[in-house]
Order: structure tokens, then sequence, then C-alpha cells
């Protein structure tokens, strides 16, 4: 194993070797190195496979744009991370690192097959060879795919590692922190402005740190970089390394991911490993800068094959030279600075290839100096060598006329085809992009944010130019922020600028229609697959990007997109800026689930709400279920009983003496205001403007499409007052909903809603004795029929506590709703519990209510509903107010899918034999017919029913309004039950257990 690394070069600390293991074997690199710079100081450029052709692949950048040098990463168990790049990932003693997408090994990978095979595959070779004979697709081509797709594999074990989340505000929020975010922190750092300066990588300086020939104001970069980093700390600026931003999202909300511990060897306790920042910024600097296009030629992914900029990356800021006999090939001027600075290094540079004909005088001056050949008007047509690139071939062009070919040997091939704006980030506005001519990009045009871009992330070359942009851009921002900077740019010596032409894809020899030719490294999408794409009609860039899988890999199109768009309007005959670019979504660079879902895991994974009534029932031995965010009772059981045992004496106790019901967790809205009542009108689609004060009514909440959404009863306590309640896990869907159409349709409305669901509890009493029990309780409420009749509400005292009392019911017995202040739901709870001893008073649990509720024919919205469900189709056509003039979902129940026959009709169902039937089941109605069956509706609620005696269910069924009497049938594994359809009411229908006797 042989030492790339160079003596007093790159900012590592050679002095602090550190051991980690790649593929199992044992390496040693510095302290500061990547697993990327640290295999290539060890002669490793074979680090991955692609992932269609499984060819050999190498580095070809050194930063997070990275395509090919994907590994996996792990330091014990549970600690494993699939698609790392190489060239980010920090390495710490006994880091252990896989490569991945091979088989059995690195070197010798059997799909490598594919890459013999690669005419077969061209671009959609899936959509066209899949399709046929359709018999294989379950059974041979689903399984292959599944086999074959993805790069990394996925952890197996739980994560142990800890993720946090922040909210941060400031004044400026700069991302990037090279000399232009540098220069724009240093100008908007006056006054007290809170400045933030991010930068993905473990170092802030950018540029500077691969470039250490610069001189700022008379002192060497390095040096000017570090006394210019304290002083931005002495002004107050937040510097954040190893923080990357990964996305812009409205009103300058900015996501950052900060890595806290990945390059630590020993993990400190209590810290997380990552941390999710959400930024609200009042302006925004996007200083991220440019990244350098590879050159489109046969040949070009070869291990050691990679950009210029990244070999003088990692020359210069790692100590690494990456190859002894390199040839550089461009058509930039910044590669040549590559070559001088590998052979000052000690490389043998074996030429300078250069497409343009002609190039400045200064740059041939010192290549001749240096001894470096010299080959201007060439273009490269091949490379050789199987794990690492041994010759590169290349032609002379004269007059669109590509000549002889020339081999060079080498063991590297350093390429630029100049630089791209970085503009993710930008995008993610939805800014809108401005096309250059002369540099062959896109570059950043109007905003909808209050952002700035500076440096070279607007096309601007060299340091001096950044360093004067940026800082113009920081005084900018200050004065947006009413504040006067007088900051200025230091001023540079020994600074490299250049220009260059657009190459869209080297001329060749060789049969263009078979050169490997790679636009996209990670998909393996070559320039003459994305010819062929535009050839078979996809001729916008987004289908071109579909079609050929362009840029949809983990680095998002950053080195790929560009490239693709100037081939695909080359292919096209059109103007890029009439082509298009794809767009750039969040995140900028892979995110981790971990660090998304930051607290979010486990008991905190979604937060566990308790009604006031939670300890009690706890005691009292209940069973759980988990409803919306809620947790409620299910049953009570007793010792001895499971819970068909609890709930049918759950169910007896309500229906001959007395009940209680924890129904705190219904969500609750108030609606008040001069316009309430044109809300509710608007918003349900009952009638309410003649629904009297301390009167109730169930109202049905319908989307725009016409299907229900929620439903609840709802009290009118004053002319400009409604108390709205919701089902359990719809509270917040339908205040949301309802804002929005304040908020976006009827802004004129004067109306005020608020949640009120934690200011209410709910204590529930149903049975024959519940007015009873109540009544002695009450002041201000006569409990008789005539006094107060049910759906009635009104606002009183229960117990000496201030309460509304709404008298409906969810069982069909005698009910009521008491809902007071939540602190005094215990006292209320207690004092009904103690008085109803003498009537056996039960407490019941969510199973009983939905088996009582069931027997009613009353639905539970998501249960006997789906989303498809409208008023009518569940038997509800009497909630519709006929002669409203409009509500949401009017103009959808007209649609005529939504009126036509035969839609599933919400019945009931009692079978034949007497068994119960499982949700979920799927119904028939010719159980002889062959399979596949065609089903017809499901069940949607099945109990055992004590009070009929047997088991009844509820079910969606075509047409079932109209088969009353019929008989359907419902498949299972073991046997197929009959069931006859019925009304969906099985308990009292005329309603006569509802009325309090005299």
């Amino acid at each position: 194993m042989r030492s790339c690394r160079v003596p007093g070069r790159g900012r590592v600390d050679a002095s602090r070797p550190v051991g980690f293991t790649f593929d199992g074997r044992r390496y040693q690199g510095a302290a500061g190195d990547t697993v990327a710079s640290a295999l290539l100081a060890n002669g490793v450029h074979l680090m991955g496979r692609s992932f269609k052709y499984h060819r050999p692949r190498g580095p070809v950048s050194a930063g997070s744009e990275e395509p090919n040098a994907l590994v996996g990463t792990r330091r014990g168990p549970g600690r494993f991370e699939p698609n790392t790049r190489a060239t980010v990932q920090e390495i710490w003693e006994g880091l252990e690192v896989t490569s991945q997408n091979r088989f059995p090994s690195l070197r010798f990978d059997v799909s490598a097959v594919n890459d013999a095979g690669y005419m077969l595959f061209s671009a959609g070779f899936y959509y066209k060879t899949f399709m046929w004979p359709r018999g294989f697709w379950d059974k041979v081509y689903e399984p292959f795919i599944r086999r074959a797709a993805g790069l990394g594999v996925s952890p197996t074990e739980e994560d142990p590692d800890t993720y946090a989340s922040r909210n941060l505000h400031c004044d400026v929020l700069i991302v990037g922190a090279g000399p232009a975010g540098l220069a724009a922190a240093r100008a908007a750092a006056v006054e007290g402005l809170r400045v933030v300066l991010v930068d993905e990588n473990a170092e802030a300086g950018g540029t500077l740190l691969s470039e250490p020939q610069v001189r700022i104001d008379g002192r060497p970069a390095w040096d000017w970089l570090a006394d210019e980093l304290a002083a931005l700390k002495g002004l107050g600026v937040r510097i954040m390394t190893r923080t990357t931003a990964i996305g812009y999202y409205h009103q300058n909300m900015v996501g950052l991911c900060e890595k806290l511990t990945d390059h630590l060897a020993q993990l400190p306790a209590d810290t997380p490993r990552e941390r999710l920042w959400r930024v609200r910024a009042r302006w925004v600097v996007l200083a991220q800068g440019a990244i350098e296009k590879p050159l489109v030629f046969n040949g070009n992914d070869r291990p050691g094959v990679m950009l210029a900029g990244a070999a003088q990356t990692y020359l210069n800021r790692y100590g690494v030279r990456v190859g002894d006999r390199p040839v550089v090939l461009t058509s930039h001027d910044s590669a040549w600075y590559a070559a001088f600075d590998l052979q000052g290094a000690g490389a043998r540079v074996q030429a300078i290839v250069d497409t343009r004909p002609s190039v400045r005088e200064d740059l041939l001056h010192e290549a001749r100096a240096l001894g470096i050949l010299v080959k201007l008007g060439h273009t490269a047509t091949a490379t050789s060598g199987r794990l690492r690139v041994k010759s590169l071939r290349v032609n002379p062009v004269q007059g669109g006329q590509v000549g002889s070919p020339v081999t060079i040997a080498c063991d590297a091939v350093l390429m630029s085809g100049g630089w791209t704006p970085s503009l993710h980030l930008f995008s993610h506005t939805q800014g809108k992009l401005a096309w250059d001519e002369a540099q062959t990009t896109f570059l950043p045009a109007e905003t909808r944010e209050d952002c700035v871009i500076a440096g070279a992330g607007r096309g601007l070359w060299g340091v001096q130019a950044a360093l004067e942009d940026g800082a113009a851009r920081g005084r900018e921002v200050a004065a947006a922020l009413g504040k006067d900077s007088a900051a200025q740019a230091p001023r540079v010596q020994g600074d490299r600028t250049g220009t260059g032409v657009t190459q869209i894809e080297l001329p060749t020899d060789l049969n263009a229609g078979r050169a490997k030719a790679f636009v996209d490294y990670q998909n393996d999408v070559t320039a003459k697959d994305l010819r062929l794409a535009v050839r078979e009609g996809m001729h916008s860039i987004e289908h071109v990007k579909r079609y050929t899988t362009n840029g949809m890999a983990t680095d998002q199109g950053k080195l790929s997109n560009i490239n693709g768009l100037n081939i695909a309007a080359d292919a096209l005959g059109r103007p890029q800026p009439q082509v298009g670019l794809t767009t750039f979504r969040p995140p900028y660079t892979p995110t981790t689930f971990g660090a998304l879902a930051n607290y979010h895991r486990g008991d905190h994974f979604e937060l566990t709400r308790k009604t006031p009534i939670d300890a009690w029932a706890e005691a009292q031995g209940a069973a759980f279920e988990p409803v919306g965010q809620w947790r409620r009772a299910w049953y009570f059981p007793r010792p001895g009983e499971d819970m068909e045992a609890a709930v049918r004496r759950e169910c007896a106790a309500v229906r001959s003496s007395l009940g209680i019901f924890d129904a705190s967790s219904l969500g609750k809205i108030e609606v008040i205001g001069p316009d309430a009542v044109t809300f509710m009108e608007r918003m349900y689609t009952n009638p309410w403007a003649k629904l009297g004060v301390g009167r109730c009514r169930y109202g049905l909440l319908l989307g725009d499409d016409g299907f229900i959404r929620d439903d609840g009863v709802i009290g009118r306590l004053a002319a400009d007052r409604f108390h709205v309640t919701t089902t359990t896990g719809g509270a917040a869907r339908v205040l949301n909903m309802m804002e929005d159409y304040l908020q976006t349709e009827w802004p004129e409305l004067n109306v005020w809603l608020t949640s009120t669901t934690e200011q209410w509890s709910t204590v529930a009493l149903n049975g024959p004795n519940a007015a009873k029990l109540l009544a002695p309780l009450v002041e201000g409420v006569e409990l008789t029929e005539d006094a107060f009749p049910h759906m009635s509400c009104a606002e009183c005292t229960v117990a000496g506590l201030p309460a509304r009392l709404f008298r409906v019911s969810f069982t069909g017995e005698i009910g009521f709703e008491v809902n007071v202040p939540s602190p005094m739901a215990m006292q209320l709870w207690d004092r009904l519990w103690q008085d109803g001893q003498r009537y056996g008073i039960t407490a019941y649990g969510t199973e009983t209510m939905h088996v009582l509720r069931a027997e009613k024919g009353y639905i539970i919205v998501g249960q006997d509903t789906d989303g498809t469900v409208t008023p009518y189709d569940a038997g509800m056509g009497w909630a519709v107010g006929k002669s409203k003039p409009d509500f949401v979902g009017k103009r959808g129940l007209a649609r005529p899918d939504l009126v036509a026959k035969n839609r599933r009709h919400l019945v009931g169902l009692l079978t034949e034999d007497g068994s119960r039937l499982e949700e979920g089941a799927q119904i028939v109605f010719d159980p002889k017919q062959p399979v596949p069956m065609t089903m017809v509706g499901h069940v949607t609620s099945s109990y055992h029913s004590q009070a009929v005696g047997r088991p009844i269910a509820l079910a969606l069924v075509e047409g079932g309004q109209d088969r009353m009497g019929q008989t359907v049938h419902i498949p299972m594994p073991d046997r197929t039950i009959a069931a006859t359809i019925t009304g969906t009411v099985f308990v009292d229908p005329e309603n006569t257990r509802l009325k309090i006797e005299a």
C-alpha cells in the first residue's frame, strides 16, 4: 500500500494518524481527512459500483455533489448508515466503511455483466421490456426489480442515537462560508444585527481552503481566514459548520441539518447525533458558490477520472496527490491551475488537453515553464483501464473534423467543463432564472423572498470578485434592515480567474450511438440515452428526466442537470431557455429520517393526550386504545372478564339503568360573531338560521367533492355563538378547514373561530336513569321532557360547577353531555359517580360506545365512511338543506357520478347463521362467480349486540338501499357467510327510549 500523501501540503494533521477499515481492510488517514481523501492518500480510487451497469466508480468530486463514492458507514450495533458520501464523511478511529451495490466483492462484481449488455438497457428499457409477456410481471419482473433496486442496504437494527430540533430567529442568515459569505457576514454584522453564517463543510472558508497561493491584504489566505473568523465571532456572528441548508421555504424559513457527532470517535453522553434547525430570517444571503461541470465523453466515468477542481482540493486541502501521471482535460481556464499545482507537488502532468483552439498567453507560458505538454483544439474520445484509468485517447479537431487519435498513458484524468452556479436553494423559493448566453448557464433573477445571491452563485468568478460582491450584498441587506454598513472587501493578490466555453458533448471519431459518455454517473444515464428520449417523443425536460432518470439520483442533478439540458436542447434543436430546467426540490443533500423526525420517536413519536378522567380510569383497571392523539378508555374489565364480557356488561348497564362515559376528547370549536349564522350556513349541509337559541342540531360537514368529512352535534348558545363538536380525530382538521374558508373564501365575514377542546371536559350520562341522577344537581334548567327536550342545550350550573349542558344521545337512551371547565372535570365525575351508585352507575368505554351507536345506526366518520361516501350514500339525505343556496360540497353532490345508480350505500347486515362478520370483509352478490370475484362492498362495523341478541353489522353495498331483504355473501378463507340486507337501525327505531317519563 503506497502513500500519495504530499508532505507539507494540506490542512490535515499528519501527526495524528487515524485508523479505519474499508471493506474489512485497515487503512490509515490523518485527522481532518474524509473517507475519500484518506483512501486516495492510500492509492485507492475504486470506491463503488454504478446503479444500473455496476461499472467501477471512484470519486468524481470532493464535496456533497458526489454521485459515485457512496459507502456504508458503521460504528457499532444500530449505527449503520447507507449511501454516505465518502467525500464528506470525516474519518475517526475505528470507523467501519463498506462499499455498496456489489457482489461478491467490489473488485469482482458479477452484476457487471450488465455493462456488457448496455445496449439492451437504453433509456426507457423497463417501460418497453417489462410490458410483455403480461403474466411475467408478478412472478419475474417485479421480484427482479425489487431485488435490483437501490444502492445501499437499509438498516435493520434500531437506531440508538438521539436527534434534536431547534428554532432560531435572526436578522440575516448567510448560507455558504466561502469568500462571498464571509464578506457578507462582516458587512451585515453592524449595530447589533443578529447574523448567522452556515456551511456544510467541517471548516469555514470555501474555496480559500483549496487555494493557499492567494494572499489577502498581504497575508496568506489561511492566516487571513483564521483572523477573519475570529473577528466575525467577536462581532457576534454565529458560525455553524457541518450544517447544511437543506431547504428554503416560504416567508424566509430555512431548514438546516447540523451534524454533531459523525466526526467523533467517542460519542459524548446525552449529545444528539444531528440537530434540525428551523430558521426564520428577515433576510437571507445565498453564497453557495458554483459546482464544476464534468465533460461528457466516452469513458468519462472510470476510477481516476475526476473534476480538476476536486483534484486541486484533495491536494491543497487534504495534502493528497490523486495521480502521479495525470492528464488535464478541459474547456475552462480553471483546470490549468490544477495542473500547475499538481506539477508543483511532484506529479508529472502528462498533458493539458484543451478543447479550445487558443487560450490566454500567460497560461501557455506557465505550462511551458513547468514542462507540461499542451494540446489545444483537441477532444477526448475514450479512456482505458478496468478498475482505474490507464490512458486517455485524444484527437485533434479542426473545422469540425476529428483527426487521428493519440493515446496518452496516465493514472488520472482531471476534467473541467466550467462552472455552474448552485441554484438549488434559490429554486426552492420558486425564484425566476435567467439564461446567460455568454456563460451558457442559468443565473438567478427575481426572487419571491427577502433574499440576495452573492459571488459565484450568480456567475462571478475569482476570490476578489466574490469578496467584493459579498460585501456589497451584505451592505444591501444591512440597509434593508435600516442599518448603515461601510464594510469594504479586502484586496487579493494571486487570484486565479478565467473563462471557458461550454462543450455540450465532446466530438468523437467513434460510433456515438455506442459511446458510454455519462451525464448522470449514479443512474448510468449517457448522452445517447438523452438523445434517444428526445427521438421517442420526450420533448419536455421533465419528461426527459423521468424517462432517463437523469438528475434523479441522491445528488439531485448537481453534476448532471446542466449537461443534460444542453444535450436535450441540442437534440431538440431549440435554445436552452425554451427547454427549461428541471425542478430542484428539498432537501439539498440527502437527510436522515432521524434528523427530520428528531424528538418524534418511541413514546414521543406522537403526542399522547389524556383527559382529566384518565388517571381515574387507569386506577379502575381500564384497558386503553389510541383514538387520534388521545388515549381513551376502551373498556373496564372486572376480575375474570375478557373484553367481550366487559362490553356486554357495560352495554346492558346503559340500556337498563345508567352509564357514565368520558367524552372529553371530542373536538370543540367556538364559532362566534355577527356573521356566525351565515358562516355555519355555508360550512354545513344543514340549515342553521332558524335554529333557536338553546337548541342543538346534528351537523354534517362535506368537502368540496361532496364526500363526508366530519360530523357532530352543534348547539346554539346565543344568537351569535355556536358550540361545535367534531369527531375526536377530526378536531384539528375541521378547524383548519374552517379557517381556510374564512380567510380565503369569505374574508368579509365577521366570525372568530376558537378551539376549545382542552377548555371543556365532557362527561356523558346515558340510560333510563340519567335524568333522575342529574336533575337534583342542575341549577337553572328543569330536566323534564317539556322544559328541556331532546336536542336542547343551556349554560347552567351542575353540581355547583359552571357548565354547558346538552341533551343529546349517541346511544339511543336518554342522554346528557355535561361540559365543565377541564380543571373541574374530576370533581364533577366524582360527584356523579358517588350519587349514581344508587342506580348502579357503570363506567363504559369506547368499545361499548361503538356497540350502542351501531345498534341505533349512528355512523362513525372514517369507519362507516371511507372518503367516498356522500350523505345520500349514508342514508342521511335528511341532513342536507334542500332550499339552501349554497354550502361546502353542494356542487360536488351534483356531479353525475355522485348521483349515479348503484353507488355503495350504508346498510345493515344480519348473518343467516348468526356468526359475527369481520370488519373490512369484502362482499359479493354471487359466491359462485370465478376468481377474481367482483367485490360490491365491504363490512364497516361489526359487533355482538346484547340488545338484539345476535351479531349485527353495518356495510357499504352497491345499491344497498334498493336491496332490502336481499342476500349477499361474504367470502372468508374457510367458508362463505350469507347475510341479509336490513336497515341500519337495530334497536328502538321509534326512538321511544329517548323520552323522559313524567
